[in-house]
C-alpha cells in the first residue's frame, strides 16, 4: 500500500465550529508533497476497513451488486497490471467512459496507481468530438462502454495514438479485450508509483467560446481542493450512515472529482445506477433501497422528478438529509417540491467551473441556508473575488456586476493549464488571479449572484455548450450557408440551442430538413449538443468583421441579455 499521512485539516467539520467565518479563520490547505488520488480514496480504507461499502450498483432490471473497497482497489490493481505488462507508463492517457460501473471507477483509479492520466470522457459523444479528444490528448487506452465503442470503431483508424481498446463487458472483438480478460491471470497486489501532488491526474473537456474543446489538466492536489465544498453539500456530516448519490454521468467535474473521489476519501459509499438515461422513477427506488442521505443532479433532472405523482407516498424517503444542484439556477418551483417531498432534506445550490472545481455553495450546516437567485458563499479555503473585466481591479460594493475570479497561488483544486494551450491558459490565469468568464454579483452577507456568461455559452440541462462549435458543425452541411446558435429559454432544460439557418441555393425549408440538420450536429457532436429548435431565416445579423451577433438573435427571440 502507498504510505499515506492524516490530513486533519480536511476533518473540520468535527471540530466544534460555530460559523463558516470561524472555520475560515482556523483553516489552512494542507497538501502533502506526495499525494496521490487513489491512495487516499480507495487502498487506505482497504487497507483499513477492506469489508466497508464503496460502490452500490442499481440496475433497471431491479438487481444490485455492492463492492467494497477491498473489491475496487483488487480490480483497480489488477487492471494496473494489465496495463503496465502492456507498456502503458508514467503520464500516458487513458480514455475512460464515464458510464456508472466498477470497470470505470476502477480504471481511473488503475490510472492513478500508474502515474498515468485518466481523460473521463461521456458516451454521448460523435464521431468527430471523439476522435478529437482522443487525438488531442494522444490517449494510448480508451476503456469503453458499449453505447459508445460503434463510434469509437468508425474513427479508431484514425487515431493514431490508440494502442489499445478494453471494453466494460464482453461485447469486445478480435482487435479489442474486455475488462475481466484483461484483469485475469494478474495479482490483486500492485505497486503503485508515487506521485507529487501536482502531478497531472487527469484531463477533462470542455467547450469553449470558439475552435475546439479544451482540455483541462488537473492534479493529483484537485482533491484535496474539492473536499471542502463537498462536506458543505454534505451539511458536515461524514459518519457511517452517510450515503452519496450523483446522477449526471462520471464525466464531469462535478460528478466524479466533485462527489464520487471526495465520498471515497472520507470512507463513504457511492451509488450508481447502469441504466442508459436518466428515470425519474428509478432515482425514487436508489433513495428507498440504499438510504440513499445526499442526491446530486441539475436542476433538469429534478424537473423530471416532478412529474412522478406523489413519491412521497409511494416511496421511502425519508434518509434524504441534502438535495444538491448546480449548472444552472433553480427556480421556486424546484425549491418548494423538494422542501414537500423530502421532509428531512436541505436544499443546496452550487457553482463551479471545469477549470475550477467545487467553489461556491450554500451551506446549511452552519446557517447558510439557500437564497432565491442566488449560489451560496465561497467554499472555505478559497479566496473568491468579483472583479472589472477591464481592469482586473477588486470590486468592493455589494451589487456590483463584474468577473468572478479565484485566487490562482496556493489553492490546490484549482486547474494546472489547458493541454497544449498555453496562450488560452495565459488568458484564464492573469494578475494572480484564475478569471472564469461567468459575470456576478455579491450581496452584503457575501452570497453570490449569477447574471451571465461573458462567452455566450448555454447551459443546458446542466451541460454548458458553446454555440461557436454548434455553428461550425452546420456550417459543414451542404444546406447551410450562414447559421447563428443562441440559448433560448425551455421549461425543463432551463435553456436549448437553437440554430437559425440561412439556406444554400436549391434547399427550401422543410421539418425533413430540420432532422436532418439535427442529426448532423448529433452524429459529430455529444448528442445533448445539437439544436433542439431550427429556424430558417433570410440573414444572420453580424458585427463589421463578420461575428454573428448573438445578442440582437437573442433580442429577436424575446430573450432577456441582462
Amino acid at each position: 500500500m502507498t504510505e499515506t499521512v492524516e490530513l486533519e485539516n480536511y476533518y473540520f467539520h468535527q471540530r466544534e465550529f460555530e460559523t463558516l467565518e470561524a472555520i475560515r479563520e482556523w483553516f489552512e490547505w494542507e497538501v502533502p508533497e506526495t499525494f496521490n488520488i487513489a491512495a487516499y480514496a480507495c487502498e487506505r480504507w482497504a487497507d483499513r476497513d477492506p469489508d466497508r461499502t464503496a460502490l452500490s450498483l442499481g440496475r433497471p432490471d431491479g438487481d444490485h451488486t455492492t463492492h467494497t473497497f477491498q473489491e475496487v482497489d483488487r480490480k483497480a490493481n489488477r487492471f494496473a497490471a494489465y496495463l503496465a505488462e502492456a507498456g502503458v507508463d508514467v503520464g500516458d492517457r487513458i480514455a475512460i467512459n464515464g458510464t456508472q460501473c466498477v470497470e470505470s471507477l476502477a480504471g481511473h483509479l488503475a490510472a492513478f496507481k500508474l502515474g498515468a492520466v485518466s481523460v473521463p470522457l461521456t458516451v454521448l459523444l460523435g464521431s468527430d468530438g471523439l476522435e478529437y479528444r482522443l487525438s488531442d490528448c494522444d490517449a494510448s487506452v480508451f476503456l469503453v462502454d458499449e453505447a459508445a465503442v460503434d463510434t469509437l470503431r468508425s474513427i479508431r483508424d484514425q487515431v493514431d495514438s490508440l494502442d489499445l481498446v478494453v471494453t466494460y463487458d464482453d461485447f469486445d472483438r478480435d482487435d479489442e479485450v474486455n475488462f475481466e480478460a484483461a484483469t485475469d491471470g494478474h495479482g490483486a497486489d500492485f505497486e503503485s508509483r508515487e506521485t507529487e501532488a501536482d502531478d497531472e491526474a487527469f484531463i477533462i473537456y470542455t467547450s469553449g467560446t470558439t475552435g475546439r474543446p479544451k482540455g483541462v489538466v488537473h492534479a493529483h492536489r484537485h482533491l484535496l481542493g474539492e473536499l471542502p465544498q463537498f462536506l458543505s453539500l454534505q451539511c458536515h456530516r461524514t459518519d457511517e450512515n452517510q450515503v452519496v448519490r450523483t446522477v449526471s454521468e462520471w464525466s464531469w467535474i462535478m460528478s466524479l472529482p466533485g462527489m464520487v473521489l471526495p465520498a471515497m476519501f472520507y470512507g463513504l459509499p457511492v451509488v450508481g445506477y447502469a441504466g442508459d438515461q436518466f428515470d425519474p422513477e428509478a432515482e425514487f427506488e436508489l433513495i428507498e433501497r440504499f438510504e440513499v442521505t445526499h442526491l446530486n443532479l441539475p436542476p433538469t433532472a429534478v424537473r423530471m422528478m416532478m412529474q412522478t405523482e406523489d413519491p412521497a407516498a409511494t416511496y421511502d424517503l425519508a434518509s434524504l438529509q441534502s438535495l444538491t444542484t448546480g449548472g444552472e439556477a433553480a427556480d421556486e418551483n424546484i425549491i418548494e417540491w423538494v422542501g414537500e417531498t423530502f421532509e428531512n432534506a436541505a436544499f443546496i445550490e452550487g457553482y463551479g467551473t471545469t477549470e475550477i472545481g467545487g467553489l461556491v455553495c450554500d451551506d446549511p450546516a452552519v446557517g447558510l441556508d439557500h437564497r432565491l437567485g442566488y449560489f451560496g458563499v465561497p467554499s472555505v479555503g478559497h479566496e473568491v473575488a468579483v472583479l472589472d473585466p477591464e481592469t482586473h481591479e477588486r470590486i468592493e460594493e455589494p451589487h456590483e456586476i463584474g468577473e468572478l475570479a479565484v485566487r490562482y497561488d496556493g489553492d490546490p483544486m484549482l486547474f494546472l493549464e489547458y493541454h497544449n494551450l498555453p496562450e488560452k491558459t495565459a488568458e484564464t490565469v492573469q494578475d494572480g488571479w484564475l478569471l472564469s468568464d461567468d459575470l456576478v454579483s455579491v450581496d452584503e452577507d457575501g452570497y453570490f449572484r449569477f447574471h451571465s456568461r461573458s462567452d455566450d455559452l448555454i447551459i443546458s440541462s446542466g451541460y454548458r455548450i458553446a454555440p461557436k462549435e454548434i455553428e461550425e458543425v452546420l456550417l459543414t452541411h451542404p444546406a447551410a450557408q450562414h447559421v447563428g446558435v443562441i440559448g433560448v429559454p425551455h421549461e425543463t432544460r432551463g435553456e436549448i440551442p437553437k440554430a437559425f439557418v440561412v439556406l444554400a441555393n436549391g434547399y427550401d425549408p422543410s421539418e425533413a430538413l430540420v432532422e436532418a440538420l439535427q442529426s448532423h450536429v448529433k452524429d459529430r457532436l455529444a448528442k445533448y449538443e445539437y439544436p433542439r429548435e431550427v429556424e430558417f431565416t433570410d440573414e444572420i445579423p453580424t458585427t463589421t468583421t463578420g461575428k454573428v451577433r448573438r445578442q440582437s438573435l437573442r433580442r429577436r427571440e424575446g430573450v432577456d441579455d441582462e
